[in-house]
C-alpha cells in the first residue's frame, strides 16, 4: 500500500491576478492499522502505511506492552480489504500482562489518550534517565536544515510529521514520517530498538506533548527537541525523569525547558 495518492485539485491564487488552475497533487494516505498481539486485536490507529513493523515495535516498547525487543518474536504486516493488520507474536508473560491492563485505543490521528478509562492510566511509573550524552546547540541550525530536506513525504504532500534520531555529534541517523506525530515517533523508536539503541536524541517536527516525553523515557532516550512548543505537563515529566526538553527549535534560537547539563553552547 502506497504512502501517497495523486488526484486532481484546483489551485487558487490571488496574485498577480485571481486565477484557478486544475492540477494533479499528492495527498498523504492514512489507513486503519490494527495491532494484533498473539491473535488478539489491541488497538487501531490511523497511520501512513510505511515502516509499520518499526511502528509496531516502537509502540509496544513505548506503551510498556513489552519491556525489550527480544520479547517480540515476530512481526507480520498483512493487508486487509479495509486496512492493515500488524500481527505480533510476543512473550507469554507480556501477553498475560497486556490482558490484565488492556485498553482499547481506537485512535484518531495524533490522539494521545484514546481509550484510557481511568485517570491513573495517564502517567506511568518510569525510571529517570541517566546522562550519557552531550550536544552542542551550535549544531542545531545545520540539523534542522538536514531534517527539513529529509522529509520526503512532507515535501510532496505537506501533511506529515517527522521524527528524527540525531547522534551526539549531530549526524542524522534515521527519520520516520507519518500523518500522526505520535506514530512518527513510535516508528522511530522501533528503528532505535532494532539498531541496538544507539546514543543520541530525538528531534520532532511538532510540539512536545507529555506522551512524547514519556515514550522517549520508556525507550531509554534522554533528550527531545521539538520544532514547536512543549506543554506544561511535558515539562513536569521532564523534571521528574531528569530529561532534557527543548522547544521552538528554529534557525538561530531555541527554548530550553529543562536540564541544560546535556547542552553545550
Amino acid at each position: 500500500m502506497q504512502s501517497l495518492s495523486e488526484r486532481y485539485v484546483i489551485r487558487y491564487q490571488t496574485k498577480p491576478t485571481a486565477a484557478r488552475e486544475r492540477k494533479r497533487d499528492f495527498l498523504a494516505n492514512e489507513v486503519p492499522v490494527a495491532l494484533v498481539y498473539n491473535g488478539i486485536a489491541h488497538t487501531v490507529m490511523m497511520c501512513t502505511p510505511q515502516d509499520l513493523a518499526d511502528f509496531a515495535l516502537g509502540f509496544s516498547l513505548a506503551e510498556g506492552i513489552v519491556d525489550n525487543k527480544s520479547a517480540v518474536y515476530g512481526i507480520d504486516v498483512v493487508e486487509q480489504c479495509n486496512g492493515i493488520e500488524v500481527q505480533l507474536e510476543i512473550a507469554t508473560r507480556c501477553f498475560v500482562a497486556l490482558k490484565d491492563k488492556r485498553r482499547t485505543l481506537t485512535g484518531r490521528t495524533g490522539c494521545g489518550l484514546c481509550g484510557v478509562e481511568q485517570l491513573n492510566q495517564v502517567s506511568r511509573e518510569l525510571k529517570p534517565v541517566e546522562q550519557k550524552i552531550t550536544f552542542s546547540l551550535s549544531q542545531l541550525d545545520a540539523i534542522l536544515n538536514t531534517m527539513h530536506h529529509q522529509q520526503v513525504l512532507a515535501e510532496k504532500c505537506g501533511a506529515t510529521h517527522a521524527a528524527a534520531f540525531i547522534a551526539p555529534d549531530g549526524t542524522l541517523l534515521a527519520i520516520r514520517e507519518d500523518v500522526g506525530r505520535h506514530v512518527a515517533l513510535d516508528k522511530l523508536l522501533g528503528w532505535h530498538a532494532k539498531c541496538g539503541q544507539p546514543p543520541g536524541f530525538v528531534l520532532v517536527s511538532s510540539r512536545a506533548s507529555y506522551e512524547m516525553v514519556q515514550k522517549c523515557v520508556a525507550c531509554g532516550i534522554e533528550m527531545l527537541i521539538a520544532i514547536s512548543a512543549a506543554t506544561e505537563y511535558a515539562v513536569q515529566l521532564a523534571e521528574q525523569y531528569h530529561f532534557t526538553l527543548v522547544g521552538f527549535a528554529r534557525t538561530g534560537r531555541a527554548v530550553i525547558y529543562h536540564d541544560t547539563q546535556r547542552l553545550q553552547q
